[in-house]
């Protein structure tokens, strides 16, 4: 799992590495810098409300200069980071940690 993880926060794509480390970090709920504050609001609703997501969202984010792939990519690192705490929090949970 760690691997997969390191892969995609490392590996080439449309976005910077250190964009998609950021947002995972914010979407885990930590402060993190170098988010433009155009995909703050949008980061925050995949990582609690991804269900609210709407067509809008997404024309937003086009009309703020990011290509359907760069979307894509701060939509997966926002998710993985969510996912991530969920299952961190969960795996404490079974060990009796919480």
């Amino acid at each position: 799992m760690q691997a997969l993880v390191a892969r995609f926060f490392e590996g080439r794509g449309e976005t910077d590495p250190a964009l998609r480390r950021a947002v995972a970090e914010r979407a885990k709920g930590a402060e993190s810098d170098g988010i433009p504050a155009a995909i703050e609001g949008y980061v925050e609703k995949v990582a609690l409300h991804a269900y609210r997501i709407t067509d809008e969202d997404i024309v937003a984010l086009r009309a703020a200069g990011y290509s359907e792939d760069a979307i894509f990519e701060i939509t997966l690192s926002a998710a993985l980071g969510a996912g991530l705490v969920r299952m961190e929090r969960g795996l404490a949970a079974l060990r009796g940690d919480l």
